[in-house]
C-alpha cells in the first residue's frame, strides 16, 4: 500500500543524482526549468527517453532519446523514487521507445510526466496539470477559510448574536417588527 499526500496523490521522493553515478535502468528522471519539473526515463549508456516539450512555445518537439547531457541542459537532475510499484523496467523502456517520434505533446494532457507516468504505471498523469488545474479552487477554498477565521477572531460577539438571530428566527421565535 502506497501513502499519499493531501491531494490523493501517491508520494514521491527525489534524490539528486550525483555526479559519476548512472541511474538505473528506466529510472524516473527530472530536472527543475522555470518553476516546473522536466520529465525523462534512463534508457541506459547516458541515454534518456523524455518528450522533447515546447521549446520557447514555438516549436512542439518529439519524444525523443537524447544523452543525459542534453536532457539536463546544465541544470541538476533527480531521481524519483515512486512509493507504489513501478512496471518492470524493461517493460518502461519497452514502451516508451515505443512512442519514440510521436508529436502529440499538449500542456495540460499529454506532456512529458504524462508520458512517464503512462511507461512507469500505465496510466497517462501530470501531477504539475492537475496542480495548475486545480489551483483557482485550491486557492478560493483557502482564502475562504482565511477570511472566516479572520472574521471570527475580529467580530467575536457579531457572531454570537448572529447564532442567536439564526437560531430564534429558526424556531419562530423572533419577535422583531418587520421594518
Amino acid at each position: 500500500m502506497s501513502s499519499s499526500n493531501a491531494l490523493g496523490w501517491p508520494q514521491r521522493i527525489a534524490n539528486p543524482l550525483t555526479r559519476h553515478t548512472e541511474p538505473a535502468l528506466g529510472a524516473h528522471l527530472v530536472i527543475p526549468w522555470l518553476g516546473f519539473a522536466h520529465h525523462g526515463l534512463y534508457a541506459g549508456n547516458g541515454k534518456v527517453i523524455h518528450y522533447g516539450a515546447l521549446m520557447y512555445d514555438i516549436i512542439r518537439k518529439p519524444v525523443e532519446e537524447v544523452s543525459l547531457e542534453d536532457f539536463a541542459g546544465g541544470r541538476p537532475v533527480f531521481v524519483i523514487v515512486h512509493a507504489e510499484t513501478c512496471l518492470p523496467a524493461e517493460e518502461v523502456l519497452r514502451r516508451a521507445r515505443s512512442r519514440l517520434g510521436e508529436k502529440k505533446y499538449r500542456l495540460l494532457t499529454n506532456n512529458c510526466e504524462h508520458f512517464c507516468e503512462w511507461a512507469l504505471h500505465g496510466v497517462a498523469r501530470s501531477f504539475q496539470a492537475e496542480t495548475s488545474r486545480a489551483f483557482p479552487r485550491l486557492l478560493g477554498e483557502r482564502l475562504e477559510t482565511g477570511l472566516l477565521r479572520l472574521l471570527s477572531r475580529l467580530l467575536p460577539r457579531a457572531r454570537s448574536l448572529q447564532r442567536r438571530l439564526e437560531g430564534r428566527r429558526f424556531r419562530g421565535l423572533d419577535t422583531r417588527q418587520p421594518g
